[in-house]
C-alpha cells in the first residue's frame, strides 16, 4: 500500500478500525485467479484473527484452506471539494480529492466447517452488531431449530494475521485553516462520521 508519512496511521487508531468495522473484502487468488467476497468479521485483538463465514453455496471458502489472503477494511470516505479550503480564495492552487481511512490485513485462511465455532462466531458477530441498539436481537430470541439449519448453511474462515498496512487520509497535508474547513463542510452535508474522522486526525487532536 503506497502510504506516505503525513497519512500513517498509528497502532491505536488500526486496532479501533478493526474492532469498529463492519464488513470486510476477503481477497484470495485461486484456481479462477483472484476471488473476492465482502464479509462481516469479528476482530480478536488477543488472538490476532479476523473470523467470519462464507455461505455454504459460495464456491470461494473451497479452495482457500491454509492459503494466503488479503483483508480489505474501510473506514469512512467522502469527495473533499476545494470550495472548502481557505486557500482557494488566497491563491487557487488547490484541486479536488479523495479522503479515507483503510488497512490491508494481510495473514493465512483456516476454514472452520465445525458448528460449535460457528455458533460461537454468529454470538460474538450479533452481539457486536447489536450491543448499541436500544433492544438489541439476540440468537436465542430465534427458535433453536431455526438457528441450528441456519448454521447448517454456513462455513466459518478464520484469518491468522500476519501483518497490516493502513492509511488514514484525513487532510493532514493541508494547512489548518483548510482542515478546518474540510470539517465544516463534511458537518454541512451531514457526513458526521467523515467530519469525525477528520477531526481526531488533526495535530491539535493529539497534543
Amino acid at each position: 500500500m503506497y502510504a506516505p508519512a503525513h497519512f500513517a496511521a498509528d497502532d491505536d487508531a488500526v486496532d479501533d478500525l478493526l474492532s469498529r468495522q463492519r464488513a470486510a473484502d476477503l481477497v484470495t487468488a485461486g484456481p479462477a485467479g483472484l476471488e473476492a467476497t465482502m464479509l462481516p468479521f469479528v476482530y480478536d485483538r488477543d488472538a490476532g484473527t479476523l473470523a467470519g463465514h462464507f455461505a455454504r453455496n459460495n464456491e470461494h471458502w473451497r479452495h482457500v484452506d491454509g492459503s494466503q489472503a488479503l483483508v480489505i477494511v474501510r473506514g469512512p470516505d467522502c469527495y473533499v471539494t476545494p470550495s472548502w479550503y481557505p486557500s482557494k480564495a488566497e491563491h487557487g492552487r488547490v484541486v479536488p480529492t479523495w479522503n479515507y481511512v483503510t488497512a490491508h490485513v494481510h495473514g493465512t485462511v483456516t476454514i472452520r466447517d465445525d458448528v460449535v465455532w460457528l455458533a460461537d462466531l454468529v454470538r460474538r458477530l450479533t452481539d457486536h452488531h447489536e450491543r448499541t441498539r436500544a433492544v438489541p436481537w439476540s440468537v436465542d430470541d430465534a427458535p433453536e431449530k431455526f438457528v441450528a439449519g441456519q448454521l447448517r448453511a454456513i462455513v466459518g474462515v478464520e484469518v491468522a494475521i500476519d501483518r497490516i498496512e493502513a492509511k488514514f487520509k484525513l487532510s493532514q497535508n493541508r494547512p489548518a485553516a483548510d482542515v478546518a474547513g474540510v470539517i465544516a463542510g463534511l458537518r454541512a452535508e451531514g457526513d458526521d462520521e467523515g467530519a469525525a474522522a477528520v477531526e481526531a486526525q488533526r495535530p491539535s487532536a493529539s497534543t
